[in-house]
């Protein structure tokens, strides 16, 4: 099944733990939920969600748009909402899970001079690093701002890595172009040894895989395909947001792909 990703085929065969970034507060079941079902028996598996919180109101255009698609009253209750989805869903699998808790590209705030705080608050899209989705968020331009929480996740991975004894770490390949997911992808890059990334689901059905970066790296893929009908209860878990997802209620069955160079 992973004949063309021996890093992965070897570890598949092994009881060794795994790590997985997931950039947001159901990603890491959106694009691997099937192969966690399948392997959280035999395994420690951890899910390391990175963006699982928000800044205080006043909010943006972009990410009140969201508030609004979710149904949620504010910000803060629906987070809370999709952290306990989370928490939920990862304990019926039986892996355990972890909120970084750093706020997400729609919330994350920038620094502003004193003189410019005020009007912050009247236009809010000047106090946010990413201030539209369209232009800033889906373009995967990382934001000057971002490096020191670039830096500062690196050092948090390098010690997961180390408190769990993870033989892999899984991370998202960035189709799509959502700016936390580039972050996730990034951070991921800096363990050569230990990393393996997964396409974006469902991300993947519209948008073209990051031939680049798979050239650039010189990344194999697999497929999986076990417990793909499982995976679609999993996926229901995350109320707050399937609806948005899959508008027409059908959650497309679909193999997982994964990607490791060939060593």
């Amino acid at each position: 099944m992973f004949t063309n990703v021996p890093r992965l085929q070897r570890s598949v065969l092994t009881d060794h733990p795994w790590l997985f970034l997931s950039p947001h507060l159901d990603d890491a079941v959106l694009s691997c939920g099937a192969l966690l079902k399948e392997s959280a028996g035999t395994r420690d598996i951890t899910v390391a969600t990175i963006f699982t919180d928000v800044a205080a109101p006043p909010h943006t255009h972009a990410a009140r748009s969201f508030i609004d698609q979710c149904a949620a009253p504010d910000a803060d209750v629906l987070f809370e909402m999709r952290r306990t989805e989370d928490r939920h869903v990862l304990k019926q699998l039986g892996v355990r899970h972890m909120h970084v808790g750093l706020a997400d590209a729609l919330f994350r705030q920038r620094q502003l001079a004193p003189g410019f705080r005020f009007l912050g608050r009247r236009l809010p899209e000047l106090a946010y690093r990413y201030p539209t989705y369209r232009f800033d968020i889906a373009l995967g331009r990382i934001a000057r701002g971002d490096r020191a929480l670039i830096e500062d996740l690196r050092s948090k991975v390098a010690d997961l890595l180390e408190h769990t004894g993870a033989e892999l770490l899984f991370c998202p390949l960035g189709v799509g172009r959502h700016v936390d997911h580039v972050i996730s992808r990034l951070v991921g890059s800096y363990f050569p040894d230990h990393v393996v990334y997964y396409a974006d689901f469902p991300y993947s059905l519209s948008f073209p895989l990051e031939e680049r970066f798979i050239g650039k790296y010189g990344l194999n893929s697999g497929t999986w395909d076990r417990e793909l009908v499982a995976k679609q209860a999993l996926i229901r878990g995350y109320a707050t947001q399937a609806d948005a997802l899959f508008p027409d209620g059908q959650i497309p069955v679909v193999p997982e792909t994964y990607f490791a160079s060939a060593r």
